[in-house]
């Protein structure tokens, strides 16, 4: 078996990577600029470039698939459609989607959500063997110098949701974890699976675990920060995802039924902060 990381470089895709190198696994980390994780057969390209692609998966029997942070439709629909093509080509046994994000149950015309819903409809529709992974928020994300900053100057977790808020959050380690599960156990095909933590865990409590305080920033606020480091349309897209999810309070939840089929336990929330360094 041969697995095609996609966005290896990537934080994610690095973690993703190194799991199944773990695992004993002959694994190609498909980057567009920047290292391979080690032990991995490196293989640099773009996604917008459709024989690249096709020459990544020539020869992959799974592939663990995470798309950039870009959201604009027609270049993401370019991306899916070469994946799509290069995955029928090579006859994949098993692809492994990530959006990045929950979905809500109904369109909502912003761009993170519905760039991903319509890649996995189309990956899906194309009749490969997909499993969908929609994680709620990375843990990791609290290490980002804007997260971490605060928390060591000021004793304060800052992050754009409302206090009170009950999130499944979720590690890169343990991504990786149902990334791998999901790619070797048999009958998850056509499986959208919310991954997370087993008990969602707020805001407050999650600050607490370290003692600190929690700020629930301004998404707007947020957006303005991001905006320097990933560009405006980048920024406005993940901060319409974190408006969305202060709304529909079920999005980010936990959903037991999703660990049992993967048969993963990520670690609780507080345990994975109180563990990192301050």
């Amino acid at each position: 078996m041969t697995f095609l990381v996609m966005n290896a470089a990537g934080a994610q895709g690095g973690a993703v990577a190194r799991r199944l190198l773990a695992e004993g696994l002959s694994v190609r980390a498909f980057t567009r600029s920047g290292p391979a994780p080690e032990g991995a057969r490196p293989f640099t390209g773009d996604l917008a470039d459709g024989a690249a692609v096709k020459a990544a998966f020539d020869g992959v029997t799974h592939a663990s698939v995470m798309l950039p942070m870009v959201y604009d439709p027609d270049t993401v629909a370019l991306y899916v459609r070469n994946v799509r093509d290069a995955a029928l080509a090579a006859g994949v046994r098993r692809l492994v989607f990530n959006t990045g994000n929950r979905l809500p149950a109904a369109e909502t015309g912003v761009p993170a959500f519905e760039t991903r819903r319509r890649a996995g409809d189309e990956l899906r529709a194309a009749g490969l063997p997909v499993v969908e992974l929609r994680p709620p928020i990375y843990l990791d994300n609290l290490a980002a110098p804007w997260v971490a900053g605060p928390l060591a100057a000021e004793n304060v977790l800052a992050y754009p949701l409302p206090a009170d808020l009950p999130v499944a959050w979720l590690s890169h380690a343990d991504l990786a974890a149902a990334t791998h599960a999901a790619l070797t156990l048999d009958g998850l095909e056509g499986r959208i699976l919310n991954v997370g933590a087993a008990e969602a865990v707020t805001g407050t409590d999650l600050a607490a675990a370290i003692g600190a305080r929690f700020h629930a920033q301004d998404p707007t606020a947020f957006e303005a920060a991001l905006s320097a480091m990933a560009g405006p349309v980048t920024a406005a897209a993940i901060a319409d995802t974190y408006r969305w999810a202060a709304a529909d309070r079920s999005l980010l939840a936990a959903d037991p039924a999703a660990l049992a089929l993967l048969g993963v336990r990520p670690a609780a929330p507080a345990d994975w902060l109180a563990g990192q360094p301050r």
